[in-house]
């Protein structure tokens, strides 16, 4: 399966409301049209700090929301945005967007999301690899060492690794250069609630696991969303 991620950065005009409102019900079943889409989530930013990661902030991105589609393959997924069926929603971009970039993702499950009784809380990170570094190298890194220590981490009900396959800016279709998209994988984390995600980061499997961190990423760049599921 392919998650293509969209990196949303709002128009200066708008307000969060305003930006919300008209990706929630205006963009959204424009895009929920598009043929051979599995699923279709919309994850609004709701905080930008960078909690509990000693890491260098990437300085490449502000974002206001991230959108997720999924398809079955590649194919399916530049054939879907190269067709008719992708022009309305190709023409509501400006309407709400002030600049967006795409990476096509494989997901890895590392740990399944089980959100059981209780409130959830998501926070979704954007990875950048050190220089030089191949993608061989930082896809051991990341999916096999550093999936290895998260697999210790108590309190964590969900981590899924998103490599990044392709990516995109301007064109839908044709790939972009790494330095115009400078992302290399997206994390997405679950944690029953704030409190518990502090206490976890101040422990010393964390602590072990971001020293790990320093050898393959040059940037981590998290934002807290809220999730829902337009398709």
């Amino acid at each position: 399966m392919i998650s293509r991620f969209g990196l949303l950065t709002k128009r200066a005009d708008l307000t969060e409301e305003e930006f919300d409102r008209h990706w929630q019900g205006g963009h959204g079943p424009l895009a929920a049209r598009l043929p051979g889409l599995g699923a279709y989530f919309q994850h609004r930013v709701t905080d930008k700090q960078q909690f509990g990661i000693s890491h260098e902030r990437g300085s490449d991105w502000d974002l206001d929301g991230f959108s997720e589609l999924h398809f079955p393959d590649m194919e399916t997924m530049l054939a879907a945005v190269s067709g008719e069926d992708f022009a309305p929603a190709l023409a509501d971009e400006d309407a709400f967007l002030a600049d967006l970039a795409l990476v096509a993702c494989e997901k890895h499950v590392v740990v399944p999301f089980q959100p059981g009784g209780g409130p959830v809380i998501k926070r979704m990170t954007l990875l950048k690899r050190v220089p030089g570094m191949s993608d061989g190298d930082f896809r051991r890194e990341w999916l096999e060492t550093h999936a290895a220590w998260v697999r210790q981490w108590p309190d964590v009900l969900g981590y899924h690794q998103n490599i990044v396959l392709d990516r995109y800016k301007g064109s839908r279709t044709e790939s972009a250069p790494h330095e115009a998209v400078p992302v290399d994988g997206i994390v997405e984390f679950w944690f029953r609630d704030t409190e518990t995600a502090a206490k976890l980061y101040a422990s010393d499997i964390v602590a072990e696991t971001q020293e790990h961190a320093k050898v393959f990423l040059d940037t981590i760049t998290p934002y807290f969303v809220e999730t829902r599921q337009v398709a």
